[in-house]
Order: C-alpha cells, then sequence, then structure tokens
C-alpha cells in the first residue's frame, strides 16, 4: 500500500473491519492536546533560545535588587554624613563656649541715646566693628568694607537682613551725639554703640579686644591704637568668624553667605 495510505481497525458487531485511509486524515483521529497559555506559546515559539526571558527577568531583577541596595546605602551615607556634620558644629559650639569670645551682656547706649544690649541682637546676624570716630583712614575703610558687605548680601532674597554694629573704643570723645554724626555716612542700618569708660572697656573684654590711647599732642588730639578686625556673630550671640583688613568685601560676604547657609541653630 502507497505511503499515503493508513490502515484503520474499527469494531463492528462481532468483528473487526479495516479501513485504509489517507495519511492527511490521521490528524482527525489523533487526540488534540489542550491549548497552551498564549505567554507559554510564546516562549515555546522560540525554540531554543526560550530561556532569554527567563534571563532578562533575572537580569532585571538583579538590576532593580542592586538599585536598591544603593539607593540603601546612599541614604545611610547621607544620615551619616549629616550626622557627622551636625557632632562638628556642636563641638565647634563648644569650642568657642569654651573660650568665652563674645559671651558678655555688655549694656551700651546706642546713637539714638537708647539702651542697648546684647539680648537685643539675639536672633539676628551681626557683623560688629570696634573704632573711633576720629580715627583718619582706617576705621572709615573698614566700615565702608562692612556696609558694602551688608549691602551685597542683601541682594540675595534667600538670606536674612544683617545687622552692622560699630562699638567705640574712644567713649570719652565718642558720646551719643558724636556716633549719631559718624554714622550717617555709612549703611543705613549701622548701629553705633558707645557708654562709661568702664561699659566700653567690658565690651571690647568680651570680644578681646586690644585698645590703647596714645599720647596728646598740642591741640589735646590722640590716636587710639585697637584690634582692626570685622567680628561675624550668630543669632545665638555666638562669634563664628573674623575678618582682617587683608579681605576685600567679596570675600567676607562669601564668607557670610557659606556661614549662614550652613549654621545649625542651638
Amino acid at each position: 500500500m502507497s505511503g499515503l495510505w493508513l490502515l484503520v481497525s474499527r469494531r463492528c458487531g462481532g468483528g473487526r473491519v479495516f479501513r485504509a485511509l489517507p495519511r492527511s486524515h490521521i490528524r482527525r483521529l489523533a487526540p488534540v492536546p489542550p491549548p497552551l497559555p498564549p505567554l507559554q506559546l510564546r516562549f515555546l515559539s522560540q525554540g531554543p533560545n526560550s530561556s532569554v526571558p527567563a534571563a532578562k527577568l533575572k537580569l532585571r531583577t538583579r538590576v532593580l535588587v542592586m538599585l536598591l541596595l544603593g539607593g540603601g546605602v546612599l541614604a545611610a551615607w547621607s544620615f551619616l554624613h549629616l550626622e557627622k556634620q551636625q557632632k562638628l558644629h556642636q563641638k565647634r559650639i563648644q569650642q568657642l563656649q569654651r573660650v568665652a569670645l563674645g559671651q558678655g551682656t555688655f549694656s551700651l547706649q546706642d546713637h539714638t541715646g537708647q539702651r542697648r544690649t546684647k539680648q537685643d541682637f539675639l536672633g539676628s546676624w551681626v557683623l560688629l566693628y570696634f573704632g573711633f570716630t576720629h580715627c583718619p583712614d582706617i576705621c572709615p575703610e573698614e566700615l565702608d568694607k562692612l556696609s558694602a558687605v551688608v549691602s551685597a548680601l542683601d541682594e540675595d532674597p534667600s538670606l536674612p537682613p544683617i545687622q552692622p554694629v560699630f562699638i567705640t573704643v574712644d567713649p570719652e570723645r565718642d558720646d551719643v551725639a558724636a556716633m549719631a554724626q559718624y554714622v550717617k555716612d555709612f549703611h543705613p542700618r549701622l548701629i553705633g554703640l558707645t557708654g562709661t569708660s568702664e561699659e566700653v572697656k567690658q565690651a571690647g573684654k568680651d570680644y578681646r579686644v586690644y585698645a590703647n590711647a596714645g599720647p596728646k599732642d598740642e591741640d589735646g588730639d590722640y590716636i587710639v591704637d585697637h584690634t582692626i578686625l570685622i567680628y561675624l556673630i550668630s543669632p545665638d550671640g555666638l562669634f563664628l568668624d573674623y575678618y582682617n583688613r587683608t579681605k576685600d568685601h567679596n570675600q567676607i560676604a562669601e564668607s557670610v553667605r557659606n556661614q549662614i547657609q550652613n549654621y545649625i541653630r542651638l
């Protein structure tokens, strides 16, 4: 019989009957397997590469796990870094408190005659300078520089206003009226402070300011030799930094900006 035919037996009554069927009819007689799910069919249709989707899934899972672990490590590092910065800040505060620089509670009169103490400036950033109104050149230059710093920082709306303060080291000549006349030449927020010789001396001692009046000339005029520094005071009343004559107003403004942005209040 030709290869295109197949003998098939069927039970008929008490015997068996054989028929010859074309091979094309074999599929009708063979059992049909149940349909596979679409996903399984897709995998099987890829033949020898049926393991590729599983490998991709494993790779994606591995990448996801690595990203999650990396994120956790980054978060932990950020937390530890912040904690370290806070500890360094607290250590810096403790160091400043130990040296007691600017820790006093001065009581002086401002250029309007109002009594001012250190408590009045808590909560504000302060740039402080000690000098005297009869100073021929250095004090005006430093107060001009201080005023330029305050004006530059005023242009940044993200920063709080800086309070400029000028304390005299020459209370004998720098009374309230003299201070009122003098501060008008500088920043409009500049506050001039004066007082008795003992009050002024105590204020200078709080900030370790050296001041010594020289001999008087025939007109009774004299020069006061004193510390030439601009002090940065935090809202907590702590001395944070100082700037000498070598620093220009741009350098000081940048330093003050960084101090404000990185400051953590007590």
